[in-house]
């Protein structure tokens, strides 16, 4: 049931990391910026949150908790792959963005639904599951790290990644839900810092054995983020 609260949305497409920071930045602050003009004039009302889902160039970011010793590779062989590395504000260790990946950014006032970081992580975590419902895959939690996994072949294999930053209680970041990923690039790191060999790295082509529509994923995901959150999204 949808509860008032309107997300923006905005599709991007093939872009370097940099571009979409800045842009995060930017709602990130005129949402912290548009709440405490209302705390202080009760007149006003929320502003509208976002929702950003792009496809970066590929990318490493390393959040908060991130050992550099999950990177795998030198600055010289970071050029020679044409790959980006960024140090971010977001919790978790190390993960790759890239072409085939749709990487989705919430910037909402989390305030507006509750306060509890917790629950909003695992409603992330329910948006992926839904999604691979859609495609007649279990999606699962696992108690000792964020993020969507399937269970298959006596081993766990990470489909989404999942690391968000909260200042004023406006989200920033989000998930990064592997479709037509190229896995190789998860070689070149230790994945968001997980070294058991029972756990490995997934996209939703290789578990359906076809590449998939990524428009097609994107309704889908849209259409959970709306349900799971309650919330009308609103295309720019």
């Amino acid at each position: 049931m949808e509860n008032g609260i309107k997300l923006q949305y905005h599709k991007i497409n093939a872009i370097y990391y940099q571009s979409v920071w800045d842009f995060q930045q930017q709602l990130h602050n005129r949402l912290k910026q548009h709440k405490r003009s209302c705390s202080q004039d009760k007149s006003l009302t929320p502003s509208l949150g976002h929702l950003i889902m792009c496809e970066h160039r590929p990318v490493f970011t390393m959040g908060k908790s991130a050992s550099k010793q999950n990177l795998l590779l030198d600055a010289k062989s970071l050029a020679d792959h044409s790959i980006e590395l960024f140090e971010i504000n977001r919790g978790g260790d190390i993960t790759y963005h890239g072409p085939g990946q749709l990487t989705g950014y919430l910037i909402m006032d989390l305030e507006l639904l509750y306060r509890d970081l917790h629950l909003y992580i695992r409603n992330l975590e329910e948006v992926i599951i839904r999604t691979l419902s859609d495609y007649d895959l279990i999606g699962i939690r696992i108690p000792e790290y964020t993020g969507v996994w399937i269970e298959r072949d006596y081993k766990l294999w990470k489909i989404c990644a999942i690391g968000v930053h909260m200042s004023r209680w406006i989200s920033m970041h989000g998930f990064g839900f592997n479709i037509n990923t190229d896995l190789s690039y998860f070689k070149h790191i230790v994945p968001c810092g997980i070294e058991e060999t029972d756990k490995e790295v997934t996209s939703l082509a290789q578990e359906l054995n076809r590449s998939v529509a990524t428009e097609e994923v994107e309704l889908s995901l849209r259409k959970h983020i709306s349900e799971v959150f309650g919330l009308q999204i609103i295309k720019v």
